[in-house]
């Protein structure tokens, strides 16, 4: 009996250990924390990490062409503009395609390549993460996910791109773009006045 209580105590230890090690890898980039450090390769195969850009303000967006949301910003030409914006500054936007393999949203290097010239996008790069490694470091939950980290590599915004969570194109008149409010303050030297939020899109397709 003494064996049994032993083995039922060992085994919820067990479970809650698991438990606090699953939240612990979920715990992404954390608004006022150094960003998890990556090594990507873009779709021209050229491999980009965090540290590569030191120095400088560093924008990731998690990408899915086949996602509502995602078509959202790029039909209506919101995301190009913030990109262009932004690159134009000085500022790095890395957009991330996590989709594995065999999976809704996964794109080849040569998809990719054709995608970015389709939409008339102009990113720094774009990452293709098939294993899903750097999404599950930044715990990017939905597309598209946006990041901000600062030149020092900390982590000032985590959350959705605005306050409209639908897919409706007509909906980007009026939305309050968390993104660009959150860049304005920082170029500006200001806080950031929000700092995460809950993401809206659709899943990341992981493996």
């Amino acid at each position: 009996m003494k064996k049994l209580l032993f083995l039922s105590a060992l085994l919820i230890a067990s479970l809650a250990f698991l438990n606090l090690t699953s939240e612990t890898e979920r715990s992404g980039a954390t608004v006022g924390e150094p960003a998890p450090d990556f090594s990507v390769a873009d779709a021209y195969g050229n491999v980009h990490s965090l540290s590569d850009f030191e120095g400088q303000y560093v924008i990731l967006e998690w990408l899915n062409h086949g996602c509502p949301f995602v078509v959202k910003h790029y039909n209506g030409n919101n995301m190009q503009e913030m990109q262009k914006k932004y690159t134009e500054k000085g500022v790095i936007w890395l957009s991330v395609v996590s989709s594995a393999p065999g999976t809704q949203g996964h794109m080849s290097p040569e998809e990719t390549r054709a995608a970015v010239k389709e939409k008339g996008a102009s990113p720094t790069a774009v990452l293709i993460d098939e294993d899903g490694t750097m999404g599950r470091a930044y715990d990017a939950r939905v597309t598209p996910h946006m990041y901000i980290i600062n030149p020092e590599g900390i982590v000032e915004y985590n959350g959705a791109i605005d306050d409209k969570p639908t897919a409706r194109a007509r909906d980007l008149e009026g939305a309050h773009n968390y993104v660009t409010a959150a860049m304005t303050s920082l170029l500006n030297g200001e806080p950031v006045e929000v700092t995460t939020n809950t993401p809206y899109g659709c899943t990341v397709k992981y493996e």
